[in-house]
C-alpha cells in the first residue's frame, strides 16, 4: 500500500498553486466577495487552462490523486468556487454535493449548474439552490437546497466516499496556508525586541498545529487511497477523515488566530479571508460532533480497519 501522491499528481497540484497565483491568487476570493456573480469568470479560466473538469477521478486512480492536488492548491486560496464538488460529479450532472438531509444547504449560491446531492444516509437526489438571503459577506456563498429523489442508478456509496473526501483536501489546502501565514507572521513580527518566533511558548503553539495539519494530511492520502481502491469501507474513511481534519482545523485557525492577534481578524490579513471562507467545509453537512456521531453510528463495535488492518489479519492466521 502506497498511500502518497504520485509525482506526476503532486507536479499538477504545483502548477494549481502558480495558476491561481497568476489569476490574481488572494484576490480571487476578495474579487468574489465584492461581485458575486464574477465567481465563475473568475475562476472557470483557471480551471479551463488547467484542464481541470477532463479529468475523470472516479475512473483513472492517477486522475484521482490529480484532482485531489487541485483540489488542495485551491484551498490555499480560498478559491471562491467549489472546484472538489464539480470534479466529483457523477454522470449527467454538473457537481456532487453532500449534504444533511434534514437542512440541505452548500456554497454554490448564484452558480448556474445542475447539481446532484447525495444524504449522508446514503440518497442520491437532483438538487437546486435557492436564492441567497445573506451577502457573501457573511454566508460565505451557502444558500439552502431544493431535493428531489433522483432516480435509482448510480453507486451512491462511492457518490458519498469521493464527496466527502475532496473537500477534505480542500480544506487541507486552507490548513496549509493558515501556518504558513502565521509561521511568516511571527518570523516577522517582534517583541520585547525579538522576533515572536523565539519565544518557547510560541513554538509549542505552532507545533501543536502543524502536528493536526500533518496528521489530518496523512488521513487525508489513507482515504484518498481508500476510495481509489474500491474498499468497502471507503464511506467510513471518508467520515474519519472528515472529522480529523475538522478538528484539526479548530486547532489550526485557534493556533493562527492567536498568534496573529486582532490583526489576524481584518481584512488585510488573508488569514480572516481562509478563516471565515473554511466554514463551509467545516460545518456542512454536520459539523465536529454530528460528523462524530454520523461515524459512531456506521461503525457500532468493528471499529476502523485502518492502514494496518491487513497486517493485522494475517498476523491472526
Amino acid at each position: 500500500m502506497n498511500i502518497d501522491l504520485s509525482e506526476e499528481a503532486a507536479e499538477y497540484g504545483r502548477q494549481a498553486v502558480r495558476a491561481f497565483e497568476a489569476a490574481g491568487g488572494d484576490d480571487l476570493v476578495r474579487n468574489a466577495e465584492r461581485e458575486p456573480k464574477r465567481r465563475t469568470a473568475l475562476v472557470g479560466p483557471v480551471l479551463d487552462e488547467l484542464g481541470a473538469l477532463d479529468l475523470d477521478p472516479r475512473g483513472d486512480a492517477a486522475e484521482l490523486e490529480a484532482a485531489a492536488a487541485l483540489c488542495r492548491a485551491a484551498g490555499y486560496f480560498a478559491v471562491p468556487f467549489p472546484v472538489a464538488e464539480r470534479l466529483s460529479r457523477p454522470a449527467g450532472a454538473d457537481g456532487l454535493l453532500v449534504v444533511d438531509g434534514a437542512r440541505p444547504a452548500a456554497a454554490v449560491a448564484g452558480l448556474d449548474l445542475c447539481w446532484t446531492a447525495v444524504t449522508l444516509d446514503g440518497r442520491r437526489c437532483d438538487a437546486a439552490a435557492r436564492a441567497p438571503e445573506s451577502p457573501p459577506r457573511t454566508s460565505a456563498f451557502v444558500t439552502g437546497l431544493d431535493l428531489r429523489p433522483a432516480g435509482t442508478g448510480g453507486d451512491c456509496a462511492r457518490d458519498l466516499a469521493l464527496g466527502l473526501v475532496l473537500p477534505c483536501w480542500t480544506l487541507l489546502g486552507m490548513l496549509d496556508r493558515a501556518i504558513d501565514l502565521t509561521r511568516e507572521h511571527v518570523l516577522l513580527r517582534e517583541q520585547f525586541g525579538q522576533a515572536l518566533a523565539r519565544f518557547q511558548g510560541v513554538r509549542f503553539q505552532l507545533t501543536e498545529a502543524e502536528v493536526e495539519r500533518s496528521g489530518a494530511e496523512a488521513l487525508a492520502k489513507y482515504a484518498l487511497w481508500s476510495v481509489q481502491d474500491h474498499r468497502g469501507e471507503a464511506v467510513d474513511d471518508a467520515l474519519a477523515l472528515r472529522l480529523a481534519a475538522v478538528e484539526a482545523a479548530d486547532v489550526v485557525f485557534r493556533v493562527a488566530h492567536q498568534l496573529h492577534g486582532a490583526f489576524g481578524f481584518c481584512d488585510e490579513a488573508f488569514l480572516s479571508w481562509l478563516s471565515r471562507y473554511g466554514q463551509p467545509l467545516r460545518r456542512l453537512p454536520l459539523g465536529p460532533s454530528g460528523t462524530r456521531d454520523r461515524l459512531t453510528r456506521s461503525l457500532g463495535r468493528r471499529g476502523l480497519t485502518g492502514p494496518f488492518g491487513e497486517a493485522r489479519e494475517r498476523a491472526a492466521r
